[in-house]
């Protein structure tokens, strides 16, 4: 079973989302918190797989709490995904580079919302269906210069250029085919970039792609 927690202060959002998750075969609400103080102290005595986290709450606010619970070493295999009101929210990059696992917006549809929770467990980027490639790369553009790439010196060069490319927002299918190997092998160049640069998943192999300046805003395609 996947276990959700939800992190929301309006009772009603949590109440929809327990009824459309606690209806799946293959997941289950494990607890509710309406506050990021709640939601760091349950998410450590209940460690869900999945955190939906929104990010305007009191005492403490969802980045906020997301970068204590991505900060733990202990919680390193618990995913979070922000929950927005608006697609364009200003703090959707601030919450990936924070370590949530992506993002969506509240009015998005049931079987979205069940795709998503289920998605971000096999260690997927998670964006809305309304929030496009273009807009990581507005956000990558509001962020700091570059850091220094030393940390690319870990990758072979095959895996620097599939890292570029995950940057870009290609699945394993697109960059299997822009390099004409197998979806297998590209997962596999994916993956060991991950682990070489202790990336949690794919959102912050694209965050690192930008901060590094392997990827930069406008190379979208």
């Amino acid at each position: 079973m996947i276990r959700v927690l939800l992190a929301d202060d309006q009772s009603l959002v949590r109440a929809g989302f327990r009824a459309l998750l606690d209806a799946q075969p293959d997941i289950e609400v494990a607890g509710e918190a309406a506050d990021g103080e709640e939601a760091s102290r349950l998410v450590r005595e209940l460690a869900p797989d999945v955190v939906l986290m929104d990010i305007r709450m009191p005492l403490l606010d969802g980045l906020a709490a997301t970068r204590r619970i991505t900060g733990d070493a202990g919680l390193k295999d618990v995913r979070v995904v922000m929950l927005t009101t608006f697609e364009l929210d200003e703090y959707v990059f601030e919450a990936i580079r924070s370590g949530a696992s992506g993002f969506l917006v509240k009015d998005t549809e049931p079987e979205e919302l069940v795709r998503a929770v289920r998605a971000v467990v096999e260690g997927a980027a998670l964006l809305s269906p309304g929030v496009t490639r273009r807009l990581i790369a507005e956000f990558a553009a509001r962020s700091k210069e570059p850091a220094a790439a030393d940390a690319l010196a870990r990758l072979t060069e095959r895996e620097r250029e599939v890292m570029a490319l995950v940057g870009i927002g290609l699945s394993n299918e697109e960059i299997a085919r822009r390099l004409v190997v197998s979806p297998l092998t590209a997962k596999t160049h994916v993956s060991r970039a991950m682990v070489k640069l202790g990336a949690r998943d794919r959102a912050q192999l694209v965050v690192l792609a930008y901060e590094s300046g392997l990827v930069r805003p406008g190379w979208l395609g």
